[in-house]
Order: C-alpha cells, then sequence, then structure tokens
C-alpha cells in the first residue's frame, strides 16, 4: 500500500471498509478478478484479520464483492438499486440510526418470540456466548460480535425487510459504537439484557423479549438524545 492507504488511529472496520471501495473503484483489482485472500490483506495492511472479514462482508453486501466459499473472494458489479437510501443514511444524525435500529429491533424481537424453532434457539445461545467472550477483544471486534447477535435475532423474526433495513444501517452502528466503547466512560453496562432477552425468546414470551430489548437498546438513546440536545 502506499502512504496515502495508511490507516489511522480509531475504528479499523470503516476505514478498510472505505479503503478497499477506493481500490475496486480505482480498479486495482477489475469487476470479476479474484482479491488477496483475508489473510495476505490483514498482513499487508497490518491489522487484525477480524478486521479484513467484516469489511469484505460488509462490502459483499453491498455488492461489491463476491464471496465464494472454498474458491475466494472475487470483485462484483453492485446494482444501484439502494443508492439512494445510502446517500440518505450518510447524512443522517446517529441518533436518527439508532431511532430506526431500535424501532426494527422491537419488532424483531416480538416476532422472534412467537417464531423461534429450537434450531434458532440452539443458534441464538452460540451468537450470545461468542458476544460475551469478545468482551475481552478489541472494541471494534466486541462491536462486531455484538451487532451479529442482534443480526441473528433479527434472522429468526423470519421478516426480510426488517433483516435488510438492519444491514444498511449496520456500518454506521459498527462505526459509531466502537467510538463510544472506546471514548465514553461509564457506558452502560447491557450484557443482562442480552440474557434476558434469549430466555424471553425460549418462553417465547414476546413482552419479556421487547422489554429485554428495550433495556438493551435505550440506555445508549439516552446519551445519544443528550449528546444532540
Amino acid at each position: 500500500m502506499t502512504a496515502r492507504h495508511t490507516l489511522r488511529n480509531g475504528p479499523l472496520v470503516p476505514q478498510l471498509e472505505t479503503l478497499l471501495t477506493e481500490l475496486i473503484r480505482a480498479e486495482r483489482w477489475t469487476v470479476g478478478t479474484r482479491i488477496p485472500s483475508e489473510a495476505e490483506l490483514a498482513a499487508e495492511l497490518g491489522v487484525g484479520r477480524s478486521s479484513v472479514r467484516e469489511a469484505v462482508r460488509l462490502l459483499a453486501r453491498d455488492g461489491l464483492l463476491d464471496v465464494r466459499h472454498g474458491v475466494g473472494t472475487f470483485v462484483g458489479r453492485p446494482a444501484a438499486g439502494n443508492a439512494g437510501l445510502d446517500r440518505l443514511l450518510s447524512r443522517a444524525r446517529l441518533l436518527e440510526v439508532y431511532e430506526v435500529r431500535r424501532a426494527l429491533e422491537i419488532e424483531a424481537a416480538r416476532l422472534a418470540a412467537e417464531r423461534a424453532r429450537p434450531q434458532d434457539l440452539d443458534r441464538l445461545r452460540a451468537h450470545l456466548v461468542r458476544r460475551h467472550e469478545s468482551r475481552a477483544e478489541p472494541s471494534s471486534v466486541f462491536v462486531a460480535t455484538d451487532l451479529d447477535f442482534h443480526a441473528a435475532i433479527l434472522d429468526v423474526a423470519g421478516n426480510t425487510i426488517l433483516s435488510a433495513l438492519f444491514e444498511s444501517i449496520r456500518p454506521q452502528l459498527l462505526d459509531a459504537l466502537t467510538d463510544l466503547v472506546d471514548n465514553v466512560p461509564g457506558r452502560p453496562d447491557t450484557h443482562c439484557a442480552h440474557d434476558d432477552l434469549v430466555r424471553a425468546l425460549e418462553s417465547g414470551d414476546a413482552d419479556a423479549a421487547v422489554a429485554a430489548t428495550a433495556a438493551n437498546l435505550d440506555p445508549v438513546l439516552r446519551i445519544l438524545r443528550k449528546g444532540d440536545s
């Protein structure tokens, strides 16, 4: 990488997402070509493989990359259908994004309590364990793992529109929540709320699932509203 690609201090995943996007648009790798492996990119950039993996996942979601398991990752041809939403999100205040997140996850919790199957609950428990274990990892890894847990709840809810909307705001959430973990002293501890949410889904209690989701999200929402006032 040239000097202009030097990564700064701060959350790595958004920087890697931007860097890889720039390289693709500058045709360092043309459409249909295979990009370096996760390990090769991590070594070239001097970052962890988990950060590269998350950035690649975000670009694959947007269609810039095509991940073919067991084969490699190739440059894709993104569709233009979400361009208007992407521009709107780039201008949105974090408070607005987080209010949308709350609305999505409240409804997802209600639906997941009604629709969760035994195999879904097994998968959520595994996500919960990984989330709690990641507390000792760098903040960007912890936040990404936390968002994986919440994305799994949306998957269980079984509404593809809710899941797509969550994925559309995930990059903003990852960046902002990593900054919050790193820089906001006395941030709220919502680990128990995640345990409560899984227990509510296990028992099929929609009201308890909604309450646990609110207990998780509302403390951060109060911080954002205070900062926005």
